[in-house]
């Protein structure tokens, strides 16, 4: 089972806006192109995502879906990744002083790649997972930085985001 944690330099709450706007996956998750919302209020449970995939030249599209959703510190995904089966990735965010510490937990939940599953392919996980949480962290200490020029403090709600025209801020 993969599990990493990565200290992000800023609060939980923008952490956590990053999460909750399925359009930004693909700004985070390693090896997706694309990404849109396709289904329910992401990241409700339930509600999916639909997002690209690109190897060289080939394009695979793949889903996600909310299995469960605690807003504001617990989001566990069901990905789906064709002939490979389904993964479940878990992502907790916890208060750590002024900072928020992310733990990311992967492993696969049904299909292929849970028979294919062993050390080898436990180490590329590790390596995506920490790709990925450096991606996650540059973008939240980003939209920080951002909020801190325009004078706000980074923290916005989720039913804030909502609230806005065009459900994105």
């Amino acid at each position: 089972m993969a599990i990493r944690h990565q200290l992000i330099k800023t609060d939980p709450g923008t952490v956590w806006n990053v999460l909750a706007d399925g359009n930004r996956y693909a700004e985070w998750v390693v090896g997706t192109a694309a990404s849109h919302e396709v289904r329910g209020d992401w990241p409700e449970v339930g509600a999916a995502l639909e997002y690209e995939v690109r190897l060289g030249p080939a394009r695979l599209t793949n889903r996600t879906v909310v299995r469960r959703c605690v807003e504001g510190s617990v989001l566990e995904l069901e990905a789906k990744a064709g002939w490979l089966g389904t993964a479940r990735i878990a992502v907790e965010l916890r208060s750590w002083g002024e900072y928020c510490l992310v733990l990311l937990d992967e492993h696969p939940l049904q299909g292929t790649g849970g028979t294919l599953h062993n050390a080898g392919i436990e180490c590329l996980i590790q390596i995506r997972h920490r790709a990925m949480l450096a991606r996650l962290a540059d973008v939240c200490e980003k939209d920080a930085e951002g909020a801190g020029r325009r004078g706000g403090s980074g923290a916005r709600t989720t039913a804030g985001l909502r609230g806005l025209e065009g459900g994105h801020a």
